[in-house]
């Protein structure tokens, strides 16, 4: 299944729309996710544009002179790949989009989340929109592969659509190494060795609540620097953190958040998982059911909130989704015959969703009772919207 041909992708209208309104649109999510193509299908589309790799030294020496550079550009759509390697250039941006007063001036790409960023772009408040871009959703390619492969390859296009298994798993642990040993030296504090143990021991105890101090005792480090690599791995998309959901009940409920590796095939390289069966037949493959069902909710709604509920006396719901002023309750099942459990139906009373969804790996889904339903992964974003 090597394909070549350009996939839509769903955030690509809301890219343009938002460049429609604002100087500087910044299309941010992990590296690889496929952010440089849909890029250039942008910039195709346009009049005239410049792109610009900050990995490339040829450009980088393009921006000696930046404001120079860039001011010779004006009538042009700038496109800046990898941008949070030269942060001096958000002072700049923010003059020129003051000066030239016109949406769709820029569109920087950048590998790390708006927090990580926050510091450099503080200056282009009011001036920018942001856009996320996830590795591929279930709706983009499932015309194209089976979803067995998508959930043990994951969603990165290189790994996605490889010629087999095997050449996929290599070009994700590729992928890892070169994440742990190139791309995170731009941050400071981190030890690849480290940072690969605890994501190691993260893709084992997948979609579980963290355990600060028991990480760091594996680790022999403190349970400060685990919280700092946790965030670290969040704000450079490669973990997702979901924190509890506090109902109004009297009942004791869990505290911690839960953690989820933002990926399922880097989860899957991780445990060094080569094929479908292998994963089917490992204790994970529940909770990897659940980072797909959340991943592709997160791309098709990314302003909703997302958390978990759980009672110390067993109540448990894998998501629950606050959207647009509904609450609506999730269950992953990795199962063609679902079966909710008791705990299952005793969270549902504590916290009276809106409606209540069961996602399994069905072929087409079905109503369960009066206020829930079984769904597959291309209904549940259909139900919702």
């Amino acid at each position: 299944m090597h394909q070549q041909n350009y996939i839509n992708r769903h955030i690509e209208s809301e890219i343009r729309s938002a460049m429609g309104r604002s100087p500087v649109t910044a299309l941010i999510g992990p590296r690889q996710a496929g952010k440089s193509t849909l890029a250039g299908e942008i910039m195709k589309k346009s009049v005239d544009s410049v792109y610009l790799d900050l990995e490339r030294p040829s450009d980088l020496q393009k921006l000696h002179d930046a404001e120079w550079f860039l001011t010779s550009q004006k009538e042009k759509l700038i496109c800046i790949d990898e941008i949070q390697r030269k942060p001096e250039l958000f002072p700049v941006i923010r003059s020129l989009a003051d000066e030239w007063k016109q949406p769709g001036k820029f569109l920087i790409l950048v590998s790390a989340s708006r927090d990580l960023l926050r510091q450099s772009s503080e200056s282009l408040a009011g001036r920018i929109s942001y856009k996320k871009l996830t590795p591929f959703l279930w709706s983009e390619i499932s015309d194209t592969t089976s979803i067995e492969s998508y959930i043990l390859r994951g969603g990165f296009p290189r790994s996605l659509l490889a010629l087999n298994d095997e050449h996929s798993l290599a070009w994700r642990e590729d992928f890892i190494t070169t994440f742990l040993e190139r791309d995170l030296l731009q941050w400071q504090g981190f030890t690849p060795t480290t940072m690969r143990r605890l994501w190691q021991m993260i893709a084992h105890m997948n979609g579980q609540t963290v355990n600060y101090s028991m990480l760091g005792n594996s680790l022999g480090v403190s349970n400060a620097t685990v919280k700092n690599y946790i965030d670290l791995l969040e704000a450079t998309f490669m973990l997702t953190v979901v924190p509890p959901y506090h109902s109004n009940t009297k009942k004791r409920l869990v505290k911690s958040p839960r953690i989820y590796i933002s990926d399922q095939g880097i989860t899957t390289a991780l445990l060094h998982l080569e094929n479908f069966d292998e994963l089917y037949g490992h204790p994970v493959i529940g909770s990897v059911w659940e980072q797909v069902v959340l991943s592709n909710l997160q791309g098709h709604f990314p302003a909703a909130e997302y958390l978990f509920y759980r009672s110390t006396g067993g109540a448990e719901i894998d998501f629950v989704m606050k959207l647009r002023g509904r609450i609506i309750a999730i269950e992953c099942k990795s199962s063609k015959a679902p079966k909710p459990s008791k705990g299952f139906f005793s969270a549902i009373e504590d916290i009276q969703p809106d409606h209540a969804y069961i996602v399994a790996p069905v072929k087409e889904g079905w109503p369960l009772n009066r206020t829930t339903d079984v769904v597959n992964l291309r209904e549940i974003i259909d139900v919702i919207h």
